[in-house]
């Protein structure tokens, strides 16, 4: 006969909300040096699904239907997130999610802007460094050119949002991403939480929303392309005009800002709101 104290399904989302308190108050507690290290991880592990839709999809535009591009994009993207849950690191998109620990009053206003600027700042370094690698690689020169072609198609896709519009596909991208990451909570398994990961992310990426720390990978490695490989950027026919340093920081300020509003509005506020704001600790 089993044991009824032995649970083997998943958390139940009130269960899930103070598991992410738990949570939060783990990570703001991080020495500063592991949380910079684990921070670059992310930024790295992000990259690296950023590679992997980038090269299966790349030249598939004259053969496939968009929405099917999209979907598989979407699909190898999932690495990413997949490595920072199941591998474990620190992702600034993941860690909006710390706010309930914030209101719940378990961990102060400095520990969670520490925790935010050390982990951003983390992310930026990792994704940087992997689109240097990646661009000594020439892997861009791979399939023809396609790779490129498709690597500064989507860079200049991105530096050439406006404002308003950054913010909103932002705003749609990390309510997806905390959601994904709010299901990995409640699941038992790495079994469980690949899954709970791939519908979210799958659905924002070929949705075409943004994400801060993707592109903190996408743009750089576009503008070394165009920097330093001139002759096969002017092959492309793109207008890259906007693809330098101005374009990026009016791309990853407005979408850095929707993410935070989706991460903390959207996801964490609410659940804070519907589960814990009857248990919040009185400050002493």
């Amino acid at each position: 006969m089993s044991d009824p104290l032995i649970r083997v399904d998943a958390l139940l989302p009130a269960e899930i909300a103070r598991r992410a308190e738990e949570v939060g108050v783990k990570k703001a507690s991080l020495d500063t040096l592991s949380m910079f290290a684990l921070a670059v991880l992310a930024g790295a592990f992000i990259a690296l699904g950023s590679i992997f839709a980038t090269s299966v999809t790349a030249g598939a535009g004259g053969m496939l239907p968009y929405g099917v591009t999209r979907l598989l994009a979407g699909l190898a993207f999932c690495l990413g997130l997949t490595l920072v849950v199941i591998g474990g690191a620190e992702l600034f998109t993941g860690n909006n999610l710390i706010v309930m620990a914030w209101a719940s009053h378990k961990i102060s206003t400095r520990a969670l802007v520490r925790n935010w600027i050390i982990v951003y700042i983390g992310n930026f370094v990792g994704s940087v460094i992997t689109a240097v690698l990646m661009f000594l690689t020439e892997q861009y020169t791979f399939g023809g050119g396609v790779v490129g072609q498709a690597a500064l198609a989507t860079a200049t896709a991105k530096v050439n949002l406006d404002f308003t519009q950054a913010v909103a596909l932002g705003i749609m991208c990390n309510a997806l991403v905390c959601l994904a990451v709010w299901l990995t909570l409640g699941a038992r398994t790495t079994s469980d939480k690949i899954l709970a990961i791939i519908l979210p992310i799958t659905a924002f990426v070929a949705a075409g929303f943004e994400h801060s720390v993707a592109n903190m990978y996408f743009i750089p490695l576009g503008w070394l392309i165009k920097q330093f490989d001139p002759v096969f950027a002017a092959g492309t026919n793109l207008d890259l005009s906007r693809l330098d340093l101005g374009g990026f920081l009016a791309n990853l300020v407005p979408v850095t800002i929707g993410n935070v509003i989706g991460g903390v509005v959207m996801v964490a506020g609410v659940y804070w709101f519907i589960y814990l704001r009857h248990t919040r600790q009185h400050p002493a």
